[in-house]
């Protein structure tokens, strides 16, 4: 016989240990690395050489480009699932306008070629840009006037979205207003389709 703990014991263990850990962290003792103040102190760390009015700048647009960010691949995300519902597999070759297909792959193609950065996405519709979205949800309106009002309204919504992401992007400064307005378009985005 061994002195080793078998793996039924060490499950067993670890199985307590979390539920003790739950009962200690409701009751306000922390367990472990504070990973909220742990991303804190990088942060702080990283933009420690940039001016205070920069820094601060720089963490308020990022709560925005966050925001912005989450919306675009929502959308992505919205219409991949839609033509998947409908053209399965080939959902790409049978959903997307030709245009945006080779705008796509062209992107891809220089991406592999000239660039540094790999970068996490395979998938084409990622190499589209936010004004592709709308070109394919209108090609393919029947598959998603269930949760749009009108393809003028997704037109209008999204444009403006785009403009603003475009202006995030490059790294300019927005105004309070115009964060209140990003916010409400893409509130009531999520209000109708169902977020």
């Amino acid at each position: 016989m061994t002195d080793k703990p078998n793996i039924r014991e060490w499950m067993f263990r670890a199985l307590m240990f979390e539920a003790e850990a739950e009962e200690f962290k409701s009751a306000g003792i922390r367990i472990g690395a504070d990973s909220e103040q742990v991303e804190k102190s990088l942060m702080e760390e990283t933009l420690s050489p940039f001016p205070i009015q920069t820094r601060n700048e720089a963490l308020r647009m990022a709560r925005l480009y966050a925001l912005v960010n989450c919306f675009e691949n929502s959308v992505r995300e919205l219409v991949k699932e839609r033509l998947k519902e409908k053209f399965d597999a080939d959902w790409w070759e049978k959903g997307v306008p030709k245009s945006v297909k080779e705008f796509a792959q062209k992107r891809l193609i220089a991406a592999q070629q000239n660039s540094w950065l790999e970068g996490d996405n395979k998938e084409l519709i990622g190499f589209i840009e936010f004004g592709h979205l709308s070109d394919i949800i209108v090609q393919n309106w029947t598959d998603f006037s269930d949760l749009i009002p009108t393809q003028h309204w997704l037109k209008q919504r999204l444009d403006e979205l785009e403009k603003a992401r475009n202006y995030i992007a490059h790294n300019r400064l927005l105004l309070p207003s115009e964060f209140r307005r990003i916010e409400q378009y893409i509130n009531y985005w999520n209000k109708q389709i169902g977020f």
